[in-house]
């Protein structure tokens, strides 16, 4: 065999090889044989590449928030990716299902870390919530909120794994609807924004675990009379301060949402000031470090709650679409998995997973264009905030953790 033929076999090795992975990658359809191919073997990379882009994209993103606001502190921003792709690994190699008998320690758990921040000598305020702890001694802080998504996951997936996807009784469905309750109406009296991702990561699991379309319709009915009464309780005076759920701050967000000019320096400015720097970036955008909304101080959490503006003020429609397309990349790949596998339990573990994804770009995009009301919440992967960061990247792990336990034949 002369040389040339010699390469062209070695080349159609290569792709072949090339291709194979990505196929095992992409597909949760071929069959695994662990230590044949190494690592890549055992890695879920349709998955694992969109998530790396968008943590990449963030990067960028935040460091060019770095050059003009001085809270966007570009090495913190480095230590949460750190310490997440570790939280990631180490969830990667160990089996999610371990969780699956766990959900009494589970629920025990969530209820401890929301009232954490409430407990004397734990709790830590900041931009005038009480939402942080800080770790006595070492100083290090974070938010038990953010935790609790990915263990409300956890605990709403073992209660609804039990049904193998029917919920045939009507008790069953109150007592899973009753656990997620619980912690929503907890989770809101600290944190408006991460007791909707919670209501509404534990109601897709809820759904998918097998529930009737009849009870969902009249729970959603009880959901929207439930909102309304709370709404009208918090802005009626003369009502004990007992019954007013709401607090102020979450009171404004939701009538600036409504109308913006009632609060036109405060949560009525931001959004006017999101407006602006979503449209000013054009096309193309304004290149980095050329956000002059965020830049000038027009903007208020620029690399947090509205880092979506700052995004599309430097890359414009192209940036923002390209966004658009890795999350989409992201979350359909945890939807074609959950399709490919047998176990319940895995199934709704990867519903929760997308579903919060989903919520929470939708609603931190949403907010900055002023079709849903501010909430503060991050957007997932690109938002400055080491807690958000490290979470959202054990999320990821999580899907690796999936993927690298499934049966043979999956």
């Amino acid at each position: 065999m002369d040389v040339k033929a010699n390469v062209s076999a070695a080349a159609g090795d290569v792709l072949g090889k090339i291709g194979t992975v990505f196929g095992r990658g992409g597909s949760a359809a071929n069959t695994r044989k662990p230590g044949k191919h190494g690592v890549l073997s055992e890695l879920y990379l349709g998955n694992l590449v969109p998530v790396l882009l968008l943590v990449l994209y963030g990067t960028i993103v935040i460091w060019s928030a770095s050059l003009t606001i001085a809270e966007a502190s570009f090495p913190r921003h480095l230590i949460g990716i750190a310490l997440g792709l570790v939280a990631a690994a180490l969830v990667w190699r160990a089996d999610y299902r371990v969780m699956q008998p766990a959900s009494t320690i589970l629920f025990i758990a969530i209820i401890v870390l929301i009232l954490l921040p409430k407990v004397p000598g734990f709790g830590y305020s900041a931009k005038g919530m009480t939402g942080w702890v800080r770790i006595p001694l070492i100083g290090l802080r974070f938010q038990p909120s953010e935790i609790v998504k990915v263990l409300t996951i956890f605990l709403m997936a073992s209660l609804g794994a039990q049904y193998n996807g029917k919920v045939e009784f009507l008790n069953d469905y109150v007592k899973l609807c009753g656990v997620l309750a619980v912690v929503f109406l907890l989770m809101i009296t600290q944190d408006l924004g991460t007791g909707l991702i919670i209501l509404v990561v534990g109601a897709s699991i809820i759904i998918m675990s097998g529930a009737r379309r009849s009870w969902v319709l009249v729970t959603i009915g009880i959901i929207v009379v439930g909102a309304t009464l709370v709404v009208g309780l918090s802005l009626a005076d003369g009502v004990p301060k007992a019954l007013k759920i709401l607090k102020e701050y979450q009171l404004n967000r939701l009538i600036v949402f409504v109308d913006p000019s009632v609060d036109p320096t405060g949560d009525g400015y931001n959004l006017q000031q999101a407006k602006i720097a979503v449209g000013s970036g054009g096309l193309l955008g304004k290149g980095i470090g050329n956000a002059t909304q965020a830049g000038s101080g027009f903007l208020p959490e620029a690399h947090t709650d509205f880092v979506f503006a700052l995004l599309s003020e430097e890359f414009g429609f192209v940036g923002s679409i390209a966004l658009m397309l890795l999350f989409a990349w992201a979350i359909l790949s945890v939807v074609a998995l959950a399709q490919r596998l047998d176990s319940p339990y895995a199934k709704l573990i990867l519903a929760g997973i997308a579903t919060m994804w989903m919520f929470q770009l939708l609603q931190n995009v949403g907010m900055c264009i002023g079709i849903m009301p501010i909430t503060g919440i991050p957007l997932p992967f690109i938002s400055f905030g080491s807690s958000s960061m490290v979470v959202q990247l054990t999320t990821a792990g999580i899907v690796q953790s999936v993927w690298h336990h499934r049966p043979k034949s999956a």
